[in-house]
């Protein structure tokens, strides 16, 4: 029988797995998207296709990253035809950030094709399987949120 120190050790690992496993995944979709997609950058520009039109500073707050990194994030997304920016219309002088109707659309077919196999992986998991431990995650997540 394991202690609850041996669990908590055996959480930790399969997280490390996790880490490890999102962070190949994120590179697959990257590449998915465009050939030429940074990871990094992969990330950016779904949050703008989710939450867009954004500025320049709203990225860097929400990746807590410079403002130079994000510039040149975004720079990528612009030259691969992923990102546009566009003049705010509520004060002329700021810029907007956006995915492109490309980029979406990208995105949108990865998206669905990811989908389709990460079901078909879990397809042997019941309902209420997957209901139970989609509710767990959210509790690990959840307790660790302050990390």
């Amino acid at each position: 029988m394991s202690t609850r120190n041996d669990d908590l050790r055996r959480i930790e690992s399969e997280v490390r797995t996790l880490i490890r496993r999102v962070r190949r995944v994120m590179g697959e979709r990257a590449r998915e998207v465009h050939p030429d997609l940074h990871p990094m950058t992969y990330v950016i520009l779904a949050h703008l296709a989710a939450s867009g039109p954004l500025r320049g500073a709203d990225l860097s707050d929400a990746f807590g990253m410079d403002k130079g990194g994000v510039s040149r994030q975004v720079q990528a997304l612009v030259d691969l035809g992923l990102v546009e920016r566009r003049p705010d219309p509520e004060d002329r002088r700021a810029i907007l950030l956006d995915a492109t109707d490309d980029g979406r659309a990208r995105l949108a077919a990865m998206s669905r094709s990811r989908s389709e196999r990460f079901d078909q992986r879990l397809g042997d998991w019941s309902d209420a399987e997957l209901a139970a431990f989609a509710e767990q995650l959210a509790a690990y997540n959840s307790a660790l949120s302050d990390d």
